[in-house]
């Protein structure tokens, strides 16, 4: 009989032990155990809106519950919302969408998860940005591919580096996964670097991931294109989007992925051997937030831009912290490089001295290192709270 160690990683199959935790959840749940003791802990760890679905959305999906919503629905979605994520996303996207081409599920992983088991095979190769989600490089080594990083730099404004890119694309990848705007960089891919990209990937044949859950969340008239409105890539492009973000809808775990016929076939029985299917009332909750009043979704972003300004520009007054101003998303990745001190360090000491929950870049991979990831979707009082905590604790580093 076997004993489980959880440090005998010889006991579990190749295909896991690559994984690690998520820094954000971690970060949380230390967080909220503060919290819990006494502490008052500011919230910028979590990327998520510190406001409630709204009230809609909420109603549609009471509705659907005290409706008897509650049983099995078809592995792919509800028909109802297929369509009306079909006709919003191409709308938005210029693009047409068949509502067969869409497979909904619970939050947006599976949609870039499970495609990716579905296209990787062992030993391709799969590009993918650093910093950048965590989840990527683990979808990647879960397949059996081999991940490969591109760097995304600061002076860069945190775009891909089109050299980089060409240097690491060759024969052996299979995938492109892009994310525009980026979590945690909230740097913004122009179209000329889409079209660059979208090259390469006619030129060798390759699939593309591209993962645009924050693609309403843009700042000064900033355009956000889909690589998937390109010429020739709508046939080898999957797009993952969801409710998250735009609704504030995070625990409600509903999003989609957008592909060709065949793919989304195979990802829907991916979903029907995994997850059987996603709740039905969230997604009645899902169709209210796409066709009732878009309002408050549109002042929602509006207010994240207010915050954006006041909180980037109050992080760049820390001295030691210089910030970019990020085009998109809800997130600053100020570098705290002069503080000397690893970004996991600094996060732990912000959390341990002056309640501020914050991320390390290095959650987000070896090149986020440096700086620290912080979501400003929270009020102003909290936001201005939080640099005052964090000028007062930094201060005592003394930055060379």
């Amino acid at each position: 009989m076997h004993t489980t160690d959880k440090n005998d990683l010889a006991l579990f199959a190749e295909r896991v032990q690559h994984l690690v935790p998520e820094g954000a959840y971690q970060m949380l749940a230390r967080a909220q155990a503060l919290e819990a003791a006494g502490r008052q802990i500011i919230h910028l760890e979590a990327g998520q809106p510190d406001v409630l679905a709204f009230d809609n959305i909420v109603r549609a999906g009471i509705r659907a519950i005290e409706a008897g919503h509650t049983r099995y629905g078809p592995p792919a979605g509800l028909p109802a919302l297929r369509r009306a994520i079909a006709e919003d996303a191409g709308r938005r996207r210029g693009i047409e969408v068949r509502p067969a081409q869409v497979v909904v599920g619970p939050g947006a992983k599976p949609a870039m998860f499970f495609p990716t088991l579905a296209l990787v095979r062992p030993g391709d190769e799969a590009i993918y940005p650093d910093p950048g989600f965590p989840t990527y490089p683990a979808m990647i080594g879960v397949a059996g591919g081999v991940p490969v990083p591109v760097l995304l730099r600061e002076e860069d404004d945190f775009a891909f580096n089109l050299d980089l890119f060409d240097r690491l694309v060759n024969a052996r990848t299979r995938l492109i996964v892009l994310n525009s705007p980026s979590n945690p960089t909230g740097g913004v891919l122009s179209r000329a670097v889409l079209e660059h990209i979208a090259e390469a990937a006619r030129r060798y044949d390759l699939w593309v991931i591209s993962d645009e859950i924050y693609g309403r969340l843009a700042y000064d008239d900033q355009p956000v294109p889909s690589i998937a409105a390109l010429p020739g890539m709508a046939e080898r492009t999957v797009i993952c989007d969801g409710f998250s973000k735009t609704y504030a809808m995070t625990g409600w775990r509903l999003g989609f992925g957008i592909m060709p016929e065949a793919l989304a076939e195979r990802v829907e029985l991916l979903l029907t051997h995994s997850i059987g299917c996603t709740a039905t009332f969230t997604q009645y909750a899902g169709l209210e937030a796409l066709t009732g009043s878009q309002d408050q979704a549109e002042a929602m972003v509006a207010e994240y831009k207010r915050q954006r300004d006041v909180f980037v520009a109050g992080l760049s007054a820390i001295p030691g912290v210089r910030c970019r101003m990020p085009r998109g998303a809800f997130y600053a990745f100020p570098n705290v490089s002069a503080f000397g001190r690893p970004s996991a360090w600094l996060a732990d000491y912000l959390l341990e001295t002056v309640g501020v929950a914050a991320l390390p870049g290095s959650a987000f991979g070896p090149n986020g290192e440096g700086f620290l990831r912080l979501c400003f979707a929270n009020s102003m009082e909290n936001l201005q709270t939080a640099l005052e905590r964090m000028a007062a604790a930094l201060a005592d580093l003394r930055p060379g």
